[in-house]
């Protein structure tokens, strides 16, 4: 059985196809912002799947993957209620972000519990499933890319720059100090969040780092153990075949 997964976030969407294995297939993607049945038709035209499960944070494109899928497929919406394999110790579980969902219970199935999932997206979200494994809060903080557009678009004099390895703390330019700000201070962002979480769960947990920037910053901050870029796509595989199989 083909079953298409969708990973629907605020600044991509990706595809991927998921058949009989632990393995993915064919993943690509769209920009959310272009989500529309014209560039769905376009993009999926003979694809060949037997069911879809789609993850969404964002309601207005979601309801136009909903409508164009389920003219083509079966499908299954990532909610609290899906059968997850964790428990969720939280107020109001139906709060939680499809994506926040899908880490959890990627993480778990790929490498354990107790841990912690850092997903450095459009913000970068610490999600904490403890021993038993149960889904039991997290962090949210601007992402990487958020904050360096917003110092480019609120200061007149301060330059755009790539996002990469600074080469020393101290910047020998505009751009070389605004980097080593961005890249230096945001894994100490990482580190420090990551130190009050392992006190207040006081257990040994893991950390697995997943999106867009999570290895260049995982690189610099020894307290990752692991950097998994497709974690959250793995996580919807394994809700789909409860789901479908």
């Amino acid at each position: 059985m083909k079953i298409l997964l969708v990973d629907n976030s605020n600044t991509r969407t990706k595809f991927t196809l998921a058949e009989g294995s632990k393995e993915l297939s064919g993943t690509f993607w769209i920009p959310t912002r272009e989500i529309s049945p014209e560039s769905l038709s376009e993009k999926l035209a003979g694809l060949d799947f037997d069911a879809a499960l789609i993850c969404s944070v964002v309601p207005e494109k979601r309801a136009i993957l909903e409508a164009f899928l389920s003219s083509l497929a079966p499908i299954h919406l990532l909610t609290h209620e899906s059968p997850l394999g964790l428990a969720l110790d939280y107020p109001k579980p139906a709060s939680i972000g499809a994506d926040r969902l899908a880490n959890a219970v990627g993480v778990v199935a790929r490498h354990g519990s107790p841990a912690v999932v850092i997903d450095f997206g459009t913000a970068v979200t610490f999600d904490v499933i403890s021993a038993a494994p149960a889904y039991c809060g997290g962090v949210i903080a601007p992402g990487l890319g958020a904050m360096t557009e917003y110092l480019g678009r609120r200061t007149a004099l301060l330059p755009t720059f790539e996002l990469a390895e600074p080469p020393a703390a101290i910047g020998k330019s505009t751009a070389g100090a605004m980097q080593s700000g961005a890249v230096i201070g945001y894994r100490g962002l990482v580190k420090e969040i990551l130190a009050e979480i392992r006190r207040e769960l006081g257990e040994d947990i893991h950390a697995v780092a997943t999106g867009g920037d999570a290895a260049l910053i995982a690189r610099g901050v020894q307290e990752i153990e692991h950097v998994d870029p497709d974690l959250t796509l793995h996580g919807l595989r394994i809700v789909a075949e409860e789901v479908f199989l």
